[in-house]
């Protein structure tokens, strides 16, 4: 049963905050429709996420099999029968998508078949492919913002949009770098790799994508918090003052890339750091005193 709970990557749930993120932002969390429509789009998304990642070590299995992490996942390491991960990879798309589809949420619906149908595409091809890769891993966390926004009537922010797309750039990019950084620690060849896209890519190439990145985030998020039309939205001129906090939590993130080996698993670095998660509460919480 754990090792079953394992394949499923709980943790990894906590991407699908994106999905919440217009709630917040959109003053929605009074209307009991949207709420509950938001709360089908997170649920289906969990399904979706975690069956992403059973067909991701089901396909790459003999792969990880030799890799000396990796081999200790539960269909590498023969903890979870292959029939077994079919069946549960088949049940979760499926509710993934019956979910959203029972309570006629179509919008939802569309977003998590995309999304469903770009993790495949990722999985057999794109995954190999230098860049794309890690814009394929931007567009599933796009889809989930789009699904807890336009799919259910929250128009976004243009800026929120933009410092969501660098963001979700940043910690791609940052999960290549924490991928690349071990195997060439460890004297692992990358021609032999789980991940054959890391030998299209070099440290010096991530550190300068990063640093690009990284930068458009805090640029695009003070300059939503500047936007006037942000102002006339949220009732405050004051949004600003949260950025201090926004950009601690990124330096920290950055701090523990390049001190501590993280990046790798963005869920558990976010989860187990104890600095990251103040941040996290203290953004929300001052987010929530200013547009309440």
């Amino acid at each position: 049963m754990m090792q079953t709970l394992n394949l499923l990557r709980p943790h990894q749930w906590l991407k699908n905050g994106f999905v919440l993120v217009g709630l917040l932002f959109g003053h929605s969390w009074g209307d009991p429709r949207v709420v509950a429509a938001v709360a089908v789009g997170f649920v289906a998304f969990c399904m979706a996420s975690s069956a992403v990642y059973v067909l991701n070590d089901y396909h790459d299995r003999e792969a990880d099999a030799r890799h000396p992490r990796k081999k200790t996942r539960p269909i590498a390491s023969g903890s979870v029968s292959l029939p077994a991960a079919r069946m549960l990879l088949a049940t979760l798309a499926a509710g993934s998508v019956l979910l959203p589809a029972w309570f006629g949420l179509w919008a939802i619906v569309a977003a998590v078949a995309a999304y469903l149908v770009l993790n495949i595409a990722y999985t057999f091809k794109l995954k190999h492919v230098v860049l794309v890769d890690v814009f394929c891993i931007v567009a599933g966390f796009m889809l989930r913002l789009v699904c807890g926004t336009y799919a259910v009537g929250i128009a976004p922010s243009r800026w929120m949009l933009l410092c969501s797309f660098m963001l979700t750039l940043f910690l791609g990019f940052a999960k290549r770098r924490a991928e690349i950084g071990p195997q060439i620690s460890e004297g692992i060849a990358l021609q032999g790799s789980t991940r054959l896209v890391l030998r299209h890519y070099s440290p010096q190439l991530l550190d300068v994508l990063m640093a690009i990145t990284v930068s458009m985030t805090i640029l695009t998020y003070g300059l939503y918090t500047l936007d006037p039309a942000t102002s006339v939205m949220h009732g405050t001129e004051n949004l600003i003052v949260t950025l201090p906090i926004v950009t601690f939590g990124v330096f920290r993130y950055l701090y523990l890339i390049y001190k501590q080996g993280a990046g790798e698993d963005t869920g558990r670095d976010l989860l187990s750091d104890v600095q990251i998660r103040l941040a996290v509460a203290a953004w929300a919480l001052a987010v929530f005193l200013l547009v309440s």
